[in-house]
C-alpha cells in the first residue's frame, strides 16, 4: 500500500477508535459543556455579532476535502463558525420561541444515545429501545386518556397494535394522525381494497363524495397545510375557521363551514382542535368539538404539540378538558417536556387505529414482528424515547407540574407588567404561557380609541413598522429576544404586527422580563423609529 494511502488509513482508524487528547479538540468542548452548560453557552455564543450574510460566506465552498484530517483541525472551524454564531436559545432572556434551557442530564444521555446508535425502525437494530419506546408512548397515552391500569398490559407490547408513534416533531405527528384518519375513512370494503391500494380518486368514487376536508381554526399550525397537500386532501380543503376574540375557534362559524361542505358533497375527514396555539397559546373548546366530531362521524384530532404537558398540572389540567375524547393527540417532547430538538409523538385512543397505515417488507417490518417502523411514516429513527423516559423518570409528574405552573404564572406576571406600562398594549391574554403585545404609547392608544377606521388603519400601519424594527434591533443586539407575528384584532377589524413571548424557561425571572421591556423602550428612541412615531400625529 502506498505511504500516503497507509497514512490516510491510519488517520481513519484513529477517527473511529481513539479520541484525540481533550486539550485542543472537540473533547475540550465536550468537557466544558459537561462541566457547566450554562456557563459554556454564555461565554462562547456571541449570536448576531456577525451578520447572516457574513456567516453564510463561511459555508459557501462546495469542494469536499480530498484527504482525511485531524479532528482538532476541524474543531477550530466549529468553534468559530458554529458555536460562536449560534442562537443562545437557552438564555433566560430568549423568550421569543418555543425553546428553553435543557435539564443537565439530557447531555450525557444524548451522547449515550448517539454512541449506541440504535435504529428504532425494527427490533433487530433496537432490541431494548423498542420496548422502551412502547413504554413511553403508554405513559403519555395514560396521561391523556386516563385508561385504567389494566387496559395497558394487553396493548403496550402488542405486535398487532400501537398506542402511538414517535416522530421528528409535530409536523410528522399531525400528518400521521390525518393519514390514519384518511385510511380509516377509506378502509377496504367489499371489492374496494382501500385507499392505500387503489388511490384517492377510486376512494372518493367508492364513497360517493366529491372531496374530503379537514377543519381547523385560523390559528392552526402550518404543518396541517403540508399534511393536506401530502395526503391528497388539498390545501383548498384545509378549511381555516375564523376565531373568536379569545383566539379560539368560533363554533358557530365551524358549523356553518360544515354545512357548506355538506352542500358541496364534501365530507369532513377530521376536525382539529388546538391545545395551545403557536401564536397565542390559546386552547379550543375541545369538549364541544368532540361533540361535533361525533355528530359528523369524523376523526377528532387535537394538536397539543405545545400545550399537551399542561395535563401534568392538577391546577391547570382542566384547560384541556375534552382532549381525552380525541381520536389522536400530538405532543412535542422537544417543547414542554424539555428534551433536545427532534422528538414528537402522536397518540391514538384506539391502539388498533394504526393498522390502517401498517406497512411491511420481506427484509424488514415482517408480519407479526414488533418492529416500530411498521406504524410510522419515518423509517430509520434515533432512540429519542430514552430522553423522554429520562425526563419522566427523573423530574416526575410533580416536576413537570411545577414547570407548567411556573410558566403560566410568569406569563400572567408579564401580562400585568405590560398592562401597567403606559407605552405597551397587551394584544392577547395568556391562557397558558404565551402572550402577545405591542409598543403603543398611551397617547396613541387614546387616539386609536376614537379615530375613524381609515385613520386607525393608517396608524396601525405605522405601528406595524415600529414593532418590526423594534424586534429586529432587539434580536440583533443579542441581549434579550422576543419574536413577532400578525394577529387579527376585532377592536381594529384588521391584522396588526405584535410581539410574541413564550415563558417556558424556568430560569427566566421577573427581573429579566422587566429588562426586556426596558430594552425595548431604549430601542424605540432610535431616530428611524421616532420618525415613524411622529408620523402618527401628522
Amino acid at each position: 500500500m502506498p505511504t500516503k494511502a497507509r497514512a490516510n488509513l491510519e488517520t481513519l482508524y484513529r477517527i473511529f477508535t481513539v479520541p484525540e487528547a481533550p486539550d485542543s479538540t472537540l473533547g475540550a468542548v465536550d468537557q466544558a459543556i459537561t462541566a457547566d452548560v450554562a456557563g459554556f453557552l454564555q461565554n462562547h455564543i456571541v449570536a448576531m455579532e456577525r451578520p447572516l450574510e457574513e456567516i453564510e460566506a463561511s459555508f459557501s465552498s462546495v469542494t469536499i476535502p480530498e484527504e482525511p484530517t485531524y479532528v482538532s483541525d476541524y474543531t477550530e472551524f466549529v468553534k468559530e463558525n458554529l458555536v460562536a454564531q449560534s442562537v443562545h436559545t437557552a438564555s433566560p432572556g430568549f423568550i421569543g420561541h418555543m425553546t428553553s434551557a435543557l435539564p443537565y442530564f439530557m447531555l450525557p444521555l444524548t451522547r449515550l444515545m448517539t454512541a449506541l446508535n440504535q435504529n428504532t425502525v425494527k427490533v433487530e437494530t433496537s432490541k431494548a429501545f423498542t420496548p422502551l419506546e412502547r413504554q413511553v408512548l403508554a405513559m403519555l397515552h395514560h396521561l391523556i386518556y386516563r385508561c385504567p391500569d389494566e387496559f395497558y398490559p394487553s396493548w403496550i407490547h402488542n405486535s398487532q397494535a400501537a398506542l402511538g408513534a414517535f416522530c421528528s416533531g409535530g409536523t410528522i405527528a399531525n400528518t400521521t394522525a390525518l393519514w390514519v384518519a384518511r385510511n380509516r375513512f377509506f378502509a377496504p370494503d367489499g371489492a374496494f381494497r382501500g385507499i392505500a391500494q387503489e388511490g384517492l380518486a377510486r376512494a372518493l368514487k367508492h364513497r360517493g363524495v366529491d372531496g374530503i376536508a379537514v377543519l381547523v381554526s385560523e390559528r392552526g399550525h402550518y404543518s396541517l397545510g403540508k399534511a393536506a397537500d401530502l395526503l391528497g386532501v388539498g390545501r383548498d380543503h384545509l378549511v381555516k375557521v375564523k376565531t373568536a376574540e379569545d383566539n379560539r375557534i368560533d363554533l358557530k362559524a365551524l358549523r356553518q363551514e360544515c354545512q357548506r361542505l355538506q352542500d358541496q358533497n364534501i365530507r369532513p375527514l377530521a376536525l382539529v382542535g388546538i391545545g395551545g396555539t403557536t401564536e397565542t397559546g390559546n386552547i379550543d373548546p375541545l369538549e364541544a368539538m368532540a361533540d361535533l366530531a361525533r355528530e359528523l362521524d369524523c376523526h377528532f384530532h387535537v394538536d397539543a404539540a405545545w400545550g399537551g404537558p399542561t395535563l401534568f398540572s392538577d391546577r391547570h389540567r382542566h384547560l384541556l378538558a375534552g382532549i381525552e375524547r380525541a381520536d389522536s393527540v400530538t405532543i412535542d417532547a422537544h417543547k414542554q417536556l424539555y428534551v433536545p430538538m427532534g422528538a414528537g409523538m402522536v397518540l391514538f385512543r384506539d391502539p388498533t387505529a394504526v393498522s390502517a397505515i401498517e406497512h411491511h417488507a420481506a427484509y424488514i417490518l415482517r408480519h407479526g414482528s414488533k418492529d416500530l417502523g411498521s406504524h410510522t411514516l419515518e423509517g430509520s429513527r434515533p432512540g429519542k424515547a430514552l430522553l423522554v423516559h429520562a425526563g419522566l423518570s427523573i423530574m416526575g409528574r410533580k416536576g413537570y407540574e411545577l414547570l407548567i405552573d411556573l410558566g403560566i404564572e410568569r406569563a400572567r406576571t408579564f401580562a400585568g407588567m405590560i398592562r401597567q406600562h403606559p407605552d405597551f398594549e397587551l394584544t392577547s391574554e395568556p391562557e397558558l404561557n404565551i402572550l402577545t403585545y405591542r409598543y403603543c404609547p398611551a397617547a396613541i392608544q387614546h387616539l386609536l380609541a376614537t379615530a375613524p377606521q381609515a385613520e386607525q388603519a393608517r396608524i396601525n400601519g405605522l405601528l406595524d413598522q415600529v414593532c418590526q424594527l423594534l424586534q429586529k434591533h432587539q434580536r440583533e443586539s443579542g441581549k434579550t429576544f422576543v419574536s413577532r407575528t400578525r394577529l387579527r384584532m376585532s377592536r381594529y377589524g384588521e391584522e396588526i404586527t405584535v410581539l410574541r413571548s413564550v415563558l417556558a424557561n424556568p430560569l427566566t425571572t421577573d427581573e429579566i422580563l422587566t429588562s426586556v421591556l426596558s430594552e425595548q423602550c431604549e430601542i424605540v428612541r432610535q431616530p428611524e423609529i421616532q420618525a415613524l412615531l411622529q408620523q402618527v400625529w401628522r
